[in-house]
């Protein structure tokens, strides 16, 4: 018997008291990172507001198998934000549709949540009406023309079904009450509705696809009511992603449980938690950032100087070699061996040991290790 096959569907239970210091905690974590934050001027705050909102959208698609790409990314939340990043990456229609609804979710938080505005959200995530290779439903709750909708795993012909979603025919009513719940104010700790809303819309599985981001994005929008912000500080998607075997895990059993959720509330505190005390790693980066720029204030360096150390401060993956410079900088490979060499001068890069082609050049001052508790 799964929850919603239950006679008091859907009454949802948990001990209050039993959360108590779980709740607290979060609570606490959430109040301090945002007074941190708030004592930041404007451009920290966006710098990290971006790098946030970035993690937040890759690691929302990696949980459901998806990997995009972080330059077009953060290129596409740039855009919308209005923070000048230097040239932007062309726009990507798999990226676009994901930053659209995790923006809508959090900038337009106090707007109620509506059957047009998840189908919004559906069709973005969804432009060409294609999940891979098979066609689905756009816009529209599932049918289940194909039989129930089921949550699977293992090989094609010896599946293991986690979890079977209600029949579709429910669904316009059981999509109806969850709506006017998540919009009414709130009865109980508006973090434990974050929670509540994350569970019992993805247990009701409303479309064909895009079920698991959809609910993320909810809980988000839950979490910036919560806060009374847009601004978003931590990623929650990341810390689903970090711990992606026990979140399944959690989810099943409460889905074949007797409605008592306290097991998934306490998880997902402790999660939020965990998010809040992961972005001191993000804001870190950010005060080096702007501590970096501050000491190089003076120096004359051109935009193509600029340009490749800002990608080196924003988390540059791999070796920053002479022929990376020239493709990043879109210069020659004797112009990016000129800007590598007035860097080296003026000590702000540092040239690997490796010579010839795996030469390759580094910050010469690298920020210290995200202190942990």
């Amino acid at each position: 018997m799964f929850v919603w096959e239950r006679p008091d569907w859907p009454t949802w239970r948990w001990d209050e008291g039993r959360l108590a210091s779980s709740l607290a905690a979060a609570r606490h974590e959430q109040g301090r990172l945002l007074g941190r934050m708030e004592a930041l001027g404007l451009r920290p705050r966006a710098e990290a507001e971006l790098a946030t909102l970035t993690q937040d959208v890759l690691k929302t698609s990696e949980i459901e198998g998806v990997r995009l790409d972080p330059a077009r990314v953060r290129s596409s939340l740039a855009r919308r934000l209005g923070i000048e990043i230097g040239a932007l990456a062309p726009p990507d229609r798999d990226v676009e549709g994901v930053v659209e609804m995790t923006l809508d979710a959090t900038q337009n938080f106090a707007a109620p949540l509506t059957e047009e505005r998840l189908f919004g959200w559906h069709a973005a995530l969804f432009p060409t009406g294609r999940s891979g290779m098979s066609r689905i439903r756009v816009s529209q709750w599932r049918d289940d023309a194909g039989g129930p909708m089921q949550v699977v795993s293992g090989p094609v012909g010896r599946p293991r079904v986690h979890y079977v979603a209600p029949p579709a025919g429910q669904l316009p009513e059981e999509m109806a009450r969850f709506l006017a719940w998540f919009n009414a104010p709130p009865e109980t700790e508006p973090v434990l509705k974050a929670a509540l809303a994350h569970l019992w819309f993805v247990t009701l599985h409303p479309f064909d696809d895009g079920n698991g981001r959809m609910a993320r994005a909810i809980a988000d929008m839950a979490l910036a009511r919560s806060e009374k912000s847009s601004q978003r500080y931590y990623s929650m998607s990341a810390r689903i992603r970090t711990e992606r075997k026990a979140y399944y895990d959690i989810l099943e059993r409460t889905q074949k449980g007797n409605g008592d959720i306290g097991g998934w509330m306490t998880w997902f505190l402790t999660s939020l938690r965990r998010a809040i005390e992961g972005a001191q790693e993000t804001l870190s980066a950010v005060l080096f950032k702007a501590t970096f720029w501050e000491k190089h204030a003076a120096r004359p360096l051109n935009e193509r100087q600029i340009k490749v150390l800002n990608r080196l401060l924003d988390g540059f993956e791999g070796k920053l070699t002479s022929s990376r410079w020239a493709k990043l900088a879109k210069c020659s490979q004797d112009t990016a061996g000129r800007d590598i060499a007035v860097l080296l001068a003026l000590r702000i890069l540092t040239k690997s040991k490796a010579g010839g082609r795996s030469t390759s050049y580094s910050l010469t001052v690298t920020r210290a290790p995200a202190r942990r508790r």
